[in-house]
């Protein structure tokens, strides 16, 4: 005897749940699962930026990152560009802090070069050279692999391709490239005559609030804050600790209340405000992820290898050092390792734009002992 309610409808809550559940399942552009713990990652338009976050191949949603800078230069400004140009082209919403609207005409545009494509596609040399009765083997596994392949990529929908786009600066981002949105808001607020002052740090945090609220839960938010604390973009009172350390507050709470939704950005002059003083300590605390760049001197720029295709080009120099003090999400299933946190520099290329790769010093003597060509066929011994 069955204890179902008889005249009642009950296809209606399974296709009900079914529809919930394809929505959820539809990919959300310029996101992808974590290879470590399958949490949603972003690109931060740096390729080699995201293959150093702790094995999460781009930042994890819902964290922030805090790059501090040496000297005068403006590479972490630069890694901004390349942050906000990939979240206009996935078509997500950029909140910036500080900026004029201006500095949009200066981001880069993205690069024509197709050497993804020209990679895949197989030559006829390519093909073994081994003996006949292995070539039967050496095809069944190509097959496989072109299965496994198209069975990937059906299951990705095509989402892995374009997670990290490549720009080039010595273009610019054309607005049929933009499907995202970007607003600037001011850090320096005028004082009215007989009244309080008003932060830029709070009014920036209730309109970025509101924004989160009212917009559908696959709409992705970045933001970024370039400059913290800098005299030149923020007023002395902006610089009190009680509103630097308030407005972080406020943001890392607003990462943690919309994890899948929000990640974030910020660049601190360390020239300024060094990593011995108190107020940059408690800064770095409230980030989940801290880099600092040390920007080479003109004259120490080190060279590639003799071994490396560079062949002395500039755009191979090493242009300063990265030290990695803290990754996000770094502790809970032990993604990355020491070894690739140790001893990291830096290359700004006009075509490839950030490069972020393991420092290494040239031989000893290497150019010293290398013969030179117009004593290749005399003799060295003399009498």
């Amino acid at each position: 005897m069955s204890l179902r309610k008889r005249n009642a409808v009950i296809s209606s809550s399974a296709s009900a749940q079914a529809a919930r559940t394809k929505n959820e399942n539809v990919p959300v552009p310029g996101l992808r699962p974590s290879p470590l713990d399958g949490r949603p990652t972003t690109s931060s338009g740096t390729a080699s930026l995201d293959d150093l976050l702790a094995g999460h191949s781009g930042i994890p949603m819902g964290t922030s990152l805090l790059i501090g800078e040496h000297g005068t230069t403006d590479f972490a400004g630069m890694l901004l560009r390349y942050y906000v140009a990939e979240g206009l082209v996935q078509g997500h919403q950029i909140h910036a802090l500080g900026l004029q609207e201006g500095w949009q005409a200066e981001l880069p545009g993205l690069s024509t070069d197709s050497k993804s494509s020209s990679k895949s596609e197989s030559s006829p040399g390519d093909k073994m050279k081994i003996a006949w009765r292995y070539e039967s083997l050496g095809s069944a596994g190509a097959a496989r692999d072109r299965e496994a392949q198209r069975v990937r990529g059906a299951s990705n929908a095509g989402s892995a391709t374009t997670f990290c786009h490549s720009f080039d600066l010595t273009k610019r981002l054309l607005a049929g490239d933009v499907k995202g949105q970007i607003g600037f808001h001011q850090s320096m607020t005028f004082p009215i005559p007989r009244s309080k002052p008003t932060s830029p740090f709070h009014l920036f945090i209730q309109d970025l609030s509101s924004k989160l609220a009212n917009s559908p839960p696959s709409y992705v938010h970045r933001v970024i804050v370039p400059n913290l604390l800098s005299p030149t973009m923020y007023s002395s009172l902006s610089s009190q600790p009680q509103e630097v350390l308030q407005f972080l507050h406020s943001l890392r709470a607003l990462l943690r209340q919309y994890p899948k939704m929000l990640t974030a950005i910020i660049t601190l002059p360390l020239s300024l405000y060094p990593r011995t003083t108190g107020l940059t300590r408690w800064i770095e605390l409230l980030c989940d992820g801290v880099l600092e760049f040390i920007p080479l001197q003109s004259t120490t720029i080190h060279k590639p290898p003799p071994s490396s295709k560079g062949e002395g080009k500039d755009d191979e120099k090493v242009q300063g050092l990265v030290k990695v003090h803290s990754l996000p999400i770094f502790h809970e299933k032990g993604g990355g390792s020491h070894s690739t946190l140790d001893d990291q520099s830096f290359i700004l290329s006009r075509s490839k734009g950030l490069i972020i790769k393991p420092f290494y010093l040239p031989p000893a003597d290497s150019e010293e002992n290398e013969p030179k060509a117009g004593d290749s066929g005399k003799s060295s011994m003399e009498f």
